[in-house]
């Protein structure tokens, strides 16, 4: 039902030129049950910890940022790694839902949009995590939201990203 009712969501606002609105009502519909999220395992993606533990990467004074981080399960993964994480999402349901998981956490759990992005985080982070946003964007702003995701990146660090084609945002 979950699956169903994000797409119904995403056409909806998809209408009414409003792709991204979607979110924060999905976030809101599930009160607080993670089944109601179809991109939620409440655990860290299996393929970005299989890609992380493939690829040496020293956490020590580096940065990581998560795209779409939805319930946090990748950031804290990362944080526990050693990395200093931001983590945001457009919906501020799912950011409040990371804070209240995660009360202790290291993450700066954020809420923001990705086309309208912090100045502060052009060209900052060593490591860009985003898994399971672009592919629920409708395609005529993917190369936008691509181009955002970019222009996070230091001029060193590794993106990282998930096509599985399970959605979520």
């Amino acid at each position: 039902m979950n699956r169903i009712r994000a797409r119904e969501l995403a056409r909806s606002y998809l209408s009414q030129g409003e792709p991204t609105g979607w979110f924060d009502v999905l976030y809101v519909e599930s009160r607080n049950d993670a089944m109601g999220i179809p991109w939620a395992d409440l655990a860290p993606n299996p393929n970005f910890l299989e890609w992380f533990e493939a690829n040496t990467i020293e956490p020590k004074g580096r940065e990581a940022i998560v795209v779409g981080c939805g319930l946090g399960d990748d950031a804290e993964f990362l944080s526990d790694a050693g990395f200093k994480v931001t983590a945001f999402d457009i919906s501020p349901k799912a950011v409040r839902w990371c804070q209240r998981r995660f009360p202790s956490s290291r993450v700066s759990y954020r809420t923001a949009d990705l086309f309208k992005l912090p100045a502060g985080w052009r060209c900052r982070f060593d490591l860009i995590v985003e898994i399971y946003t672009l592919q629920v964007l409708p395609p005529t702003i993917r190369p936008q939201a691509m181009q955002a995701i970019v222009d996070l990146v230091a001029s060193q660090g590794p993106a990282v990203g998930d096509d599985s084609g399970k959605g979520g945002g």
